[in-house]
C-alpha cells in the first residue's frame, strides 16, 4: 500500500515543529486531534464518525479522560468493526517516552490484557508501539516487554506496509489482524486462565479457613458461603472500576481489624443500593427466595480476607475489572464450577474435581461467537417484525445454564432490539425507557433493563452455585454502562433499588427430572437426583407452562454418557431410562435427553438451539431421538462443524442444531467439509449447503447427502447383499485392558529371548521368545499391505486360546512370570474394571477371538484417511480392540467369491466414497471404519450364468494378486497406481456407473 500524502504532510510538520511539539506545554488533547486522528483516518477508519453511524456501531470510540483512583478509566481510542472491539489504542503527549517509561506501556496493557485484546497501540505520533497483550502485564515490566513493533515517525514511510498490513480498517475486515497475532506464540497468560487461578486460590483459602473457624458447617454451607464470598466480592470490585461505586472501598478494610465484620456492613448497603439476591439478608415483601442467613454470622480471619483484597488495586493488580467482558468471567467461571469443596472426617476442607466432570474429561465453556450464533438464529428470528407488546411474552430458557452465557448474549440482544427500536420509533415517545448518555448515545434505563431481565430470561441448573453465578453475570450485565449517578438518579426517581432479585427467574434443579418422575416410580425420598417441578407455578416455570411454553430454548447440554452417570449417580440413571423415549434403548448420552425436554418444553412456534455432538446423527443410541425428530419434522436448520473441533483441548465432533416445535417441510443443512484453522473468523470458508426435505428422514441412520450423490449411493446400494451378508465374522481382536505392561518395544533379540523396552517400568526387560507375538496397532494396516512392527505383546495363552494357569507361566517363562509380577505392574493389573480380574491378573480383559486371529482374512484399521484394507493370509501377530485396533473380516465358506476379488471392491475408489459418505468423519482427515459403517458395504456378488461380469470378477482378482506382490517393493509406486486404476474401472463397469457418475466418484476422491 502506497504511503497517503496526509501521512508525509503528518511527518513533515512534526519534524518541523519537533521541539514545540515535545515541551511539556503540548497537550494530549492536540496530539489527538492534529495527529493521531488524521494517521488513522489515513488507515480507513471513520475516526470522527463523519458518516453519522449510532454510537453503537461507530468505528472509532473516543473516551473521555476520566481518572479512578489517579488512574485513568479507559484508553484513549477503542476500535471496531461492527460494533466488536478489535484494538485499543492510548495515546500520550510527544514529552512521554515510549520507548522507555514502564508507566504508559502498563497502563495500555492492563486495559487491553483484562479486555482479552489480542493486539493493541501506544503512540505520541512521535513513536508508535505494538503490544501483544495476551501476556500478562507485572507492574516491574521494562516498556519493552511483550513489545512486538516499534518505530518513531520518521520510519512511518519505509513502514506504512507493515502498519496497514494489520491496522488499517480493510485490514482488519479481511483477517490480516487476526492472523498477525495468531502467528505470535504467547505464554499461556491470558486473563481468563489468570483469573481462574486467582479465584482458585481464593477458594482454597476461604474454605480453609471457614472450615476450622466455623465447625457446625455442613459441606453444602460450606460451599454456599464460600461461593457467596467470592461472587460478592468481584461484583464489589467491579462496580469500583465501573464508577458505580466508591473507588477503594474494599482496599480501605485493610486499615483496622474485623475485616469481615465491616464487610458485611458494606454487604447490608449494597442490599439498600441494589436489591440484589446476592445481598438478600432479610424478608422482604414480593421478594424471592429465602434470605441468606448463614453467612452474617461466619468467622473468616483477617489475614485471609487481606491476602485476596490486596491483590485486587493498582498497581499490584494487572486486572482492570470494568474491562473484563461478562462472557470471559462466564467462562472462567464455568471452569471454577467444575471442582467442589468437600470436608474430611476432621472437618477440613479439600478441594476436588466432581466426579462426573472428572470422568467427562474437564468443563468444556461455549465460544462466544458459538453463542451468538445460536442466539441470533433462535432470539434473533423470534424478534423480527416484532413489538414491545409482542416482545415482552416472549420467555427465552436455558434448561442447563452453567455460568450463564447463552442468557447473556439472549439479553444483550433483546438490549440491543429494544433500544434499536425505541430510538426508530421516537425517544420522545418512549422517555421512561430511554435516557442520553454523555455522548449524546441514548440508553436503556436500569429499570427498562431490568423490565427486560424479568421478563424474558430463564435458567435452569442442577448445581447451585452455577445458578448462583449466572445470577452474578446477569446482575452486572444490568450495571454495564451505568455510573454512580445514574444509580442514584434511579432511586431517586423510581423510588426502587437498581437490581433485580433473580430468584425466580434463575433456578436449582435437575431439568430432567420432576417429583412427578419420582413418585411414579416409587423413588420420592431421593436426594440424588435434585427434582426440579417445570409446572409448579411456585418452584418451578408453572404459568409459562401452561401458557403454550417457552419461545426460546437455547443453550449447550451436558454431554456424559448415562454408563458414567450410573457410576455416581445410578438411581437418577434408572430414572431417567424409564422417563424418556430417546433414553429407553439403553446408555445413552444425557444430551439427547436435554433435546426431547427442550421439544417438550416448547411453545407451539417456538424455536431451540443448541451446540451438541452430531453422533445422535448415526449413532444407536440416536435412533429414539430420530425418530422423535423426524416424525414430528422439527429440524429448521443444522450447522455441521465436520472435523473442526470447537471446545478447546476436547474431541468433541459437534453441530448446531436447530429444531422447533412447527413440523418443517424442509430445512437447511450446512457443513464445513473441511478443517479450518480459524473458525470464528473464516466461518463461510468451505462450507457446503443442501435443503432437504424433512420426509427424507426416519430412525435409520442421518445422511446428508448432495442429490447426485444420495442417488449414486442408492444405485450403488440397490440389489446387492451387503458385506455383513457375505462374511461370517466381523471382529476385533483381544484387549489387554494394560498395554503399557503387555506391550514392549523390541531393543534385541536373543537366541531363546528378546530385550524389550517396558512403558510400565520405564527400563529394559527380557522375556522368553516363546510367550511374545509381534503386535500390529491399526495404524500399521495400509493398502494391500502391513509395514513392519517393532512391538511385541505378551500373550499368556495357549495355541487354543485357553489362559495359561499361574503355575504354568511361572514354570515355562519365568522371566515374564517375574516382570508381570513386580510391584507397579500388578497394581495396573490389578486395578482394571475395579478388580475384576485380580484372581487371574496377567490375563487380558478381553480374551476375545482368539482362535480367529491365525486363520485368512481381510483386516482394516479402525480409522483410516482412506480403504486401507488388507489380506492376512499367514497370521501370527496379534491385532487388538478399541480405536488404535483393527477388524478382521471372514468371508462365509457359502459365498461365491474369493479374497482377492472382497479386496479389490472395499479398496475401490467407489466403495471408498461410499464408506466415507456413510461414516463420520474424524479430525486429521480420517474416518471411521468400524463395524457398524463397514458391514453397510454393498458387495457386487456376480450370478454363475453371467461370464462377462464373472471375467470382469477374475480380472480383479488377477490384479489384486499383482499389487500384494508389487507392494513387497515401495519402488513400484506407478505400476502399483496403474493397477489401481484399471481396478476402479473394472469396479465401475460391475456396479453400471455412467461417465457422470465416474465423474462424482472421482471428484469426491481428490
Amino acid at each position: 500500500m502506497d504511503v497517503p500524502e496526509k501521512i508525509l504532510e503528518l511527518v513533515d510538520i512534526f519534524d518541523r515543529n519537533r521541539d514545540a511539539y515535545l515541551s511539556g506545554h503540548y497537550k494530549e488533547a492536540e496530539i489527538r486531534s492534529e495527529f493521531i486522528n488524521p494517521f488513522f483516518t489515513a488507515l480507513g477508519w471513520d475516526v470522527n464518525n463523519e458518516k453519522g453511524y449510532a454510537p453503537q456501531y461507530r468505528d472509532v470510540i473516543h473516551e473521555a479522560v476520566v481518572k479512578v483512583g489517579g488512574v485513568t478509566k479507559a484508553p484513549d481510542y477503542s476500535f471496531r468493526i461492527g460494533g466488536t472491539k478489535k484494538f485499543f489504542l492510548e495515546a500520550k503527549k510527544p514529552s512521554v517516552d515510549i520507548k522507555e517509561d514502564i508507566a504508559p506501556a502498563f497502563q495500555l496493557r492492563r486495559y487491553a490484557w483484562s479486555a482479552k485484546m489480542p493486539l493493541s497501540i501506544l503512540t505520541d505520533f512521535e513513536e508508535f508501539a505494538v503490544y501483544d497483550c495476551r501476556v500478562k502485564p507485572v507492574k516491574t515490566d521494562k516498556a519493552s516487554n511483550a513489545r512486538v513493533c516499534y518505530f518513531t515517525y520518521k520510519e512511518y514511510e519505509k513502514k506504512w506496509g507493515v502498519i496497514s498490513d494489520v491496522f488499517s480498517k480493510e485490514a482488519v475486515l479481511k483477517g490480516n489482524y487476526d492472523r498477525f497475532f495468531e502467528d505470535k506464540k504467547s505464554p499461556k497468560e491470558e486473563v481468563d486462565s489468570e483469573f481462574l487461578k486467582e479465584i482458585e486460590s481464593w477458594r482454597d483459602l476461604l474454605a480453609r479457613n471457614i472450615a476450622i473457624r466455623n465447625p457446625s458447617l455442613t459441606t453444602r454451607d460450606l460451599n454456599f458461603a464460600v461461593q457467596k464470598t467470592i461472587d460478592r466480592i468481584i461484583f464489589l470490585r467491579v462496580c469500583e472500576d465501573r464508577g458505580i461505586d466508591d473507588q477503594g472501598r474494599l482496599m480501605s478494610l485493610l486499615n483496622g481489624e474485623n475485616i469481615y465484620r465491616r464487610l458485611i456492613q458494606i454487604y447490608h448497603q449494597a442490599d439498600d443500593r441494589f436489591n440484589s439476591g446476592l445481598f438478600h439478608f432479610s424478608r422482604e415483601r414480593d421478594r424471592p427466595g429465602d434470605p441468606d442467613t448463614l453467612t452474617l454470622s461466619l468467622d473468616i480471619d483477617d489475614r485471609v480476607l487481606k491476602d485476596i483484597i490486596k491483590d485486587l488495586y493498582y498497581p499490584e493488580s494487572p486486572y482492570v475489572f470494568s474491562f473484563i467482558p461478562i462472557d470471559i468471567l462466564g467462562q472462567v467461571y464455568e471452569q471454577f464450577l467444575g471442582k467442589v469443596i468437600r470436608l474430611t472426617p476432621s472437618h477440613r476442607a479439600v478441594v476436588e474435581e466432581k466426579p462426573e466432570v472428572k470422568k467427562a474429561g474437564g468443563v468444556y465453556y461455549t465460544p462466544t461467537y458459538i453463542v451468538d450464533y445460536i442466539v441470533d438464529n433462535t432470539v434473533g428470528k423470534l424478534l423480527e417484525g416484532s413489538a414491545p407488546n409482542r416482545v415482552s411474552k416472549m420467555r427465552i430458557l436455558d434448561p442447563a445454564c452453567g455460568s450463564g452465557s447463552f442468557l447473556i448474549g439472549a439479553y444483550q440482544k433483546l438490549l440491543d432490539w429494544h433500544r434499536n427500536f425505541y430510538e426508530a420509533d421516537g425517544v420522545e415517545k418512549h422517555k421512561k425507557e430511554l435516557y442520553q448518555g454523555a455522548g449524546g448515545e441514548w440508553k436503556l434505563t436500569t429499570a427498562e433493563k431490568k423490565r427486560i431481565l424479568l421478563n424474558n430470561i430463564y435458567g435452569v441448573d442442577i448445581d447451585n452455585q452455577a445458578v448462583e453465578v449466572t445470577k452474578l453475570s446477569l446482575l452486572l450485565k444490568v450495571l454495564e454502562g451505568e455510573s454512580e449517578e445514574t444509580i442514584n438518579t434511579q432511586l431517586k426517581m423510581f423510588k426502587e433499588r437498581a437490581l433485580p432479585d433473580l430468584g425466580d427467574n434463575i433456578k436449582c434443579g435437575n431439568s430432567l427430572l420432576s417429583r412427578k418422575h419420582l413418585y411414579e416410580f416409587d423413588l420420592f425420598e431421593e436426594e440424588e437426583t435434585n427434582p426440579f417441578d417445570w409446572d409448579n407455578e411456585k418452584f418451578g416455570f408453572g404459568t409459562i407452562i401452561k401458557n403454550n411454553g417457552f419461545d426460546c430454548i437455547i443453550g449447550n447440554p451436558p454431554y456424559l454418557k448415562t454408563q458414567i452417570l450410573q457410576e455416581f449417580q445410578p438411581k437418577t440413571t434408572e430414572l431417567l431410562k424409564r422417563s424418556y423415549i430417546s433414553a429407553s434403548g439403553g446408555n445413552v448420552d444425557i444430551y439427547i435427553i436435554f433435546i426431547e425436554k427442550a421439544l417438550e418444553l416448547l411453545s407451539n412456534n417456538g424455536l431451540m438451539g443448541f451446540i451438541c455432538p452430531h453422533k445422535f446423527f448415526n449413532s444407536n443410541y440416536g435412533q429414539n431421538l430420530r425418530r422423535i425428530i423426524s416424525e414430528n419434522r422439527n429440524i429448521y436448520k443444522i450447522l455441521n462443524f465436520g472435523i473442526n473441533q470447537i471446545f478447546e483441548n476436547a474431541t468433541n465432533y459437534t453441530c448446531l442444531l436447530f429444531l422447533t416445535k412447527k413440523a418443517q417441510i424442509h430445512f437447511d443443512y450446512y457443513k464445513f467439509d473441511e478443517e479450518i484453522d480459524n473458525l470464528e473468523n473464516e466461518v463461510n470458508k468451505g462450507i457446503s449447503y443442501l435443503n432437504i426435505s424433512s420426509s427424507e428422514l426416519s430412525e435409520n441412520n442421518w445422511v446428508f447427502l448432495d442429490p447426485k450423490l444420495e442417488l449414486l449411493i442408492e444405485k450403488v446400494r440397490r440389489n446387492k447383499q451387503t458385506l455383513e451378508e457375505i462374511t461370517s465374522n466381523i471382529f476385533q481382536g483381544p484387549k489387554s485392558g494394560a498395554d503399557p505392561v503387555f506391550i514392549l518395544e523390541i531393543s534385541e533379540k536373543g537366541e531363546k529371548t528378546i530385550r524389550c523396552f517396558s512403558n510400565s517400568v520405564g527400563e529394559e526387560i527380557e522375556i522368553e521368545k516363546g510367550i511374545l507375538k509381534p503386535y500390529v496397532k491399526g495404524k500399521k494396516i495400509k493398502r494391500y499391505k502391513v509395514e513392519k512392527t517393532n512391538e511385541l505383546i505378551i500373550f499368556p495363552y495357549n495355541e487354543k486360546g485357553i489362559l495359561f494357569t499361574e503355575k504354568e507361566l511361572l514354570d515355562n517363562y519365568p522371566l515374564a512370570y517375574s516382570y508381570l509380577s513386580r510391584k507397579q505392574n500388578k497394581e495396573i493389573l490389578n486395578s482394571r474394571e475395579k478388580g475384576r480380574f485380580k484372581k487371574i491378573w496377567w490375563s487380558y480383559s478381553r480374551p476375545q477371538n482368539m482362535l480367529l486371529l491365525d486363520r485368512n482374512k481381510i483386516l482394516t484399521p479402525f480409522n483410516a484417511f482412506n480403504s486401507s484394507f488388507f489380506y492376512d493370509t499367514k497370521g501370527g501377530f496379534i491385532f487388538s480392540a478399541g480405536v488404535s485396533g483393527a477388524y478382521g473380516i471372514l468371508l462365509n465358506s457359502e459365498v461365491n467369491i474369493n479374497y482377492e476379488y472382497l479386496l479389490g471392491i472395499l479398496n475401490s475408489s467407489l466403495l471408498e466414497i461410499y464408506l466415507k459418505s456413510i461414516s463420520t468423519a474424524l479430525r486429521g482427515g480420517f474416518y471411521s471404519f468400524e463395524n457398524k459403517y463397514i458391514k453397510q458395504l454393498p458387495i457386487y456378488l456376480p450370478e454363475k450364468s453371467d461370464e462377462d461380469k464373472n471375467k470382469i470378477c477374475k480380472e480383479i482378482e488377477n490384479n489384486v494378486r499383482k499389487i500384494i506382490e508389487l507392494k513387497k517393493d515401495d519402488t513400484k509406486h506407478a505400476d502399483v497406481d496403474f493397477l489401481e486404476d484399471k481396478i476402479d474401472s473394472l469396479v465401475y463397469e460391475l456396479y453400471g456407473l455412467t461417465d457422470e457418475e465416474i465423474a462424482i466418484v472421482e471428484g469426491e476422491g481428490k
